[in-house]
């Protein structure tokens, strides 16, 4: 296990790891910044060249503490949000899981942060605990969460994960630390919540480490409940009407169960984490397509995938993280494109560091349109 390996791991298995408070200058930086309702594009806001255009990849470039949209034909990156401080300010990230672009050319985040010990931060770590949207030149205009406090209270997360802009408005937030999905209103208020906060489990309205969730067109949540190494379909009266994987399977058929969703023929994409593979199941839990994610030359062992979406014309793009590299891999099982040198880490053009998500604009296969 390389010291790359070892240190994101650390960051990503978060679970009891946050359970402290950080006030910092941060909090009140950002929380005197953002307006509750400006989630529509403001008149004449001038939008960079290149930004935003349907094909572009979004990525989060976890320990480089920024989002990135490149363009998959030049490799180019147009667009960023981020200094690269393990600072959570108004114009900085730290450690994001997950980020979408949403209508108006906004981009939805989630600033996730790092445990004590995380290699190249502070020793006591560094907390964001946001989820924002940001607008094309880079200014928050919402958030949900303050930036450097823990906390289980209105307006307030504990190492946010995965975020969903949904249909009516409302934001889908994985609250990993606190054991729950909530959906969140403009008014920043708790309409919905799957899961006991602050209580791990894995009986009825209990989660163990929850890495994702996404809204079914039937209007169940799908969610990745990673320590329970399960995915589950819940329906909004909580109750859970399809899983694959269990917490008492010895046989772990999921291991870490990181990302799924639910694609347009019925079945479900997972990122078995650990297990270091894509599978897809059909709705008899059957597996129908499998790719091993640690096969490439130079890959690590244990390279993680953290996320694994279909695109529109069937093939998958995978962020492999500890690879540090995202790939788009065809149903013949061909790496078609890669950004992200294996074994390197880096900032500049082609490299990143612990890329964490990876998103096609404007393909919403199996997931959540907005």
């Amino acid at each position: 296990m390389g010291p790359t390996h070892q240190r994101t791991k650390t960051a990503r298995r978060s679970r009891g790891l946050f359970a402290f408070l950080l006030v910092t200058v941060a909090a009140a930086i950002v929380a005197g910044s953002v307006s509750a309702s400006a989630t529509s594009p403001r008149k004449h806001e001038a939008v960079p060249k290149g930004f935003n255009k349907a094909g572009d990849i979004l990525v989060t470039d976890q320990f480089n503490n920024r989002v990135l949209e490149i363009n998959p034909k030049t490799q180019k990156i147009v667009w960023s949000f981020g200094t690269g401080s393990a600072f959570a300010g108004s114009t900085t990230v730290i450690a994001p899981n997950d980020a979408e672009r949403i209508p108006g050319g906004r981009t939805l985040i989630a600033g996730t942060g790092v445990p004590a010990g995380t290699k190249g931060y502070p020793p006591a770590g560094a907390i964001d605990n946001r989820v924002f949207i940001v607008n094309a030149q880079k200014k928050i205009v919402w958030q949900y969460g303050v930036g450097g406090l823990t906390g289980n209270r209105p307006n307030q997360l504990n190492t946010p994960v995965s975020a969903v802009y949904l249909p009516n408005g409302h934001v889908l937030i994985t609250d990993q630390g606190n054991q729950r999905v909530i959906e969140v209103n403009k008014a920043k208020k708790i309409v919905w919540q799957y899961g006991t906060t602050s209580v791990p489990g894995s009986g009825a309205n209990h989660l163990d480490t929850p890495n994702s969730a996404e809204l079914l067109p039937n209007g169940h949540i799908l969610i990745a409940d990673e320590t329970n190494n399960r995915v589950i379909e819940v329906t909004r009266a909580k109750k859970i009407v399809w899983q694959y994987g269990s917490p008492d399977d010895a046989d772990s058929i999921l291991h870490g169960a990181a990302f799924a969703s639910r694609l347009p023929s019925g079945n479900t994409l997972i990122s078995d984490s650990a297990n270091n593979r894509i599978i897809e199941v059909n709705m008899s839990k059957h597996v129908v397509f499998n790719y091993p994610t640690n096969k490439q030359p130079g890959s690590l062992a244990g390279p993680n995938p953290t996320r694994a979406v279909q695109l529109t014309n069937g093939s998958i793009l995978i962020t492999n993280q500890f690879d540090n590299q995202i790939l788009i891999v065809n149903r013949a099982k061909s790496i078609v494109y890669r950004y992200g040198k294996i074994g390197v880490v880096g900032k500049a053009h082609g490299f990143l560091n612990g890329p964490y998500s990876a998103y096609v604009i404007g393909d919403y296969t199996g997931m959540t349109k907005p």
